[in-house]
């Protein structure tokens, strides 16, 4: 899990403890380069998963396995687009409604 307040909550310290044969384990705040796992896992989800149809947990494995080989096959370097001077600013909270009564 990354470093997100929310997987650190009493209630999920709670679930945890009930639940013991789960173990966490927190990535590094400097793990950018986990970033691009993600983008693989994505690229899996939308490619593969959401759009195919499964008959069991072997045939989804087999069709995952299929496409991750069909993958390397085709296989090129990912590139980055974006240098650290033009990455996106923070994000900043915008109101959602009016309050005026």
């Amino acid at each position: 899990m990354d470093n997100y307040a929310r997987h650190k909550t009493p209630e999920v310290k709670v679930w945890l403890a009930a639940h013991p044969r789960f173990t966490v384990h927190f990535t590094p705040a400097s793990g950018s380069w986990l970033n691009l796992a993600e983008v693989g896992f994505g690229i899996i989800d939308r490619q593969a998963i959401r759009l195919g149809v499964f008959t069991s947990v072997k045939d989804l494995n087999q069709k995952n396995r299929r496409f991750m080989t069909d993958w390397n096959d085709r296989r090129h370097p990912f590139v980055w687009t974006k240098t650290p001077n033009r990455s996106s600013p923070k994000p900043t909270a915008l109101t959602t409604s009016e309050t005026l009564h």
